[in-house]
């Protein structure tokens, strides 16, 4: 069976774009603690266990890219840091934490279970992730989903 899929070239896939800007483990960890409301350097460092330079890279990074943008903060006798907060950008990489988080908590979770829940603020219900056309229909599995061709799609020469 042969898939549309080998006619078209790869290098403007968005996939491989957003991982070139969110696809490691320490910039997900970071994204993991500005969603957790953790928003200074050395509580994200001893929280994600990341080294100093590290960090700083992925923070750097995050800001350039636009997922977060830097507040100044100063506590009394101090000099001016600053935190870390989600932008719009940054917010909208929720249901990938989310979808990342599910998939943890289904296949790679510890025996006594997840470490943490979500919940929806109002009602205190579970939050779940549920995937849908635009007509409506709710997706329940990657077998119910064709990928086509998309306006960006180029042959292969």
């Amino acid at each position: 069976m042969s898939s549309w899929a080998l006619d078209y070239e790869t290098a403007n896939c968005t996939i491989g774009a957003a991982l070139a800007i969110v696809g490691e483990k320490w910039t997900f960890l970071v994204l993991r603690e500005a969603f957790n409301g953790i928003r200074r350097f050395d509580d994200m460092r001893r929280r994600t266990g990341a080294p100093r330079q590290i960090l700083s890279d992925r923070l750097a990074r995050l800001v350039a890219e636009g997922l977060l943008r830097r507040a100044p903060y100063r506590e009394d006798g101090q000099r001016t840091r600053y935190e870390y907060r989600l932008t719009e950008k940054g917010i909208d990489l929720f249901p990938v934490m989310v979808a990342l988080l599910g998939w943890g908590d289904k296949h790679a979770r510890p025996a006594d279970g997840p470490a943490v829940l979500l919940t929806h603020r109002d009602c205190g219900a579970p939050v779940t992730l549920r995937l849908g056309c635009a007509d409506g229909h709710q997706i329940e599995s990657a077998r119910q989903v064709t990928p086509v061709p998309g306006p960006g799609a180029r042959r292969v020469a």
